[in-house]
């Protein structure tokens, strides 16, 4: 069976223990991170949660355009790509199940705003790495499941962009270029590179260790990360959130720092009112509940029921959408991912974990 045919046929994909599993445990137990991240629970997603999901993905398709878009526009393809990942998370491929044409009219949308150098954005975009990022994630999620070779052109042009345009430091921001670097924009890169490396995607190590570099450089005194490495900002929830994920996705299993930091998030679970004091609430949570979901154990069990609860609180009873953020498609898209996250269906959420 290829590989192709394995992710189709187990979107729903069990965890199963890896090579030096005896060795994973006992480490895992020494610096307190589940030993076998994102087992399934099966008391993650309640009834409630389900309505909520569903009128969610009722009103992101709603506001789908014709030419297949969300918030089209300076951030049309980053937003359209995780509008179709929240799509996605539900179980719907390209042309397959209830909301398989919305995906694949995203994927038209996406394909058809990849520039020759390799950037996907509409030509009016300001700071586009953001959305480079998640619409190359986006690409990479698709051609992990669906082999298309117009994928796979478009997508290897974007991570080419990616690599080349990593800083010195080993970070990206908001214009293709190896200019500076804050890692609310090197996540997006990381994340994306990994979708595609794991879609079979030709990746450079280097790329990826020099990202981690940076992405350490961040990390502050008290485990949470800063903006910009070495500079004073200090540490905050999105965007050490953000940092933990960046660990992770870099394939970080283990370690004081990657402890250190997932300690300072647990700090803001939902309805404890700290992370809602900071702004940019769904980006936050996005990460966030990533770093909780590859992390497992006790950090998964006490904040993917907070924040379902939260999310489900702050939904729109008229509209059936999230708002708060950006627009409302973007807020949607991520409260979207972040509610379906223990579908398992996105292979990038998978996790390999620690000995994998």
């Amino acid at each position: 069976m290829n590989r192709r045919k394995f992710l189709i046929s187990s979107l729903a994909a069990l965890a199963l223990p890896v090579l030096g599993q005896e060795k994973t445990e006992n480490t895992a137990k020494k610096i307190g991170i589940a030993a076998q991240p994102n087992q399934v629970r099966g008391d993650e997603i309640t009834e409630q949660a389900k309505v909520s999901i569903e009128k969610g993905l009722a009103f992101l398709v709603s506001r789908q355009a014709k030419n297949g878009s969300w918030s089209e526009g300076s951030s049309g393809a980053g937003i359209t790509g995780l509008a179709g990942l929240a799509l996605m998370s539900g179980g719907n491929l390209p042309g397959r199940g209830k909301y398989g044409d919305n995906v694949q009219r995203a994927v038209d949308y996406v394909l058809a705003s990849c520039n020759n150098d390799g950037l996907i954005a509409a030509d009016n975009s300001h700071g586009p790495m953001y959305g480079h990022g998640f619409a190359t994630l986006f690409l990479g999620e698709v051609y992990g499941m669906n082999g298309d070779d117009d994928v796979k052109e478009k997508l290897q042009k974007a991570v080419r962009l990616i690599q080349k345009t990593q800083n010195k430091e080993g970070g990206w921001r908001y214009q293709p270029v190896p200019y500076d670097a804050d890692i609310s924009v090197t996540i997006t890169e990381i994340m994306a590179l990994r979708a595609a490396r794991d879609a079979g995607i030709k990746v450079e190590k280097e790329v990826v260790d020099k990202a981690i570099g940076y992405v350490r450089r961040c990390q502050c005194g008290d485990g949470g990360f800063s903006y910009v490495a070495g500079q004073g900002s200090g540490s905050g929830f999105a965007r050490s959130a953000a940092g933990v994920a960046s660990l992770y996705y870099g394939g970080v299993f283990e370690g004081d720092d990657l402890k250190r930091g997932l300690n300072y998030l647990i700090q803001f679970v939902p309805n404890r009112g700290m992370s809602d004091s900071e702004g940019h609430y769904y980006y936050g949570h996005y990460y966030a509940c990533q770093a909780m979901f590859l992390a497992g154990g006790e950090y998964w069990a006490k904040w993917y029921p907070a924040i379902r609860d939260q999310l489900i609180a702050r939904q729109s009873r008229s509209t059936g959408g999230w708002s708060g953020d950006v627009t409302d498609e973007y807020a949607t898209a991520l409260a979207l991912i972040i509610l379906q996250m223990p579908h398992r269906y996105l292979p990038v959420f998978h996790g390999k974990g620690p000995g994998a």
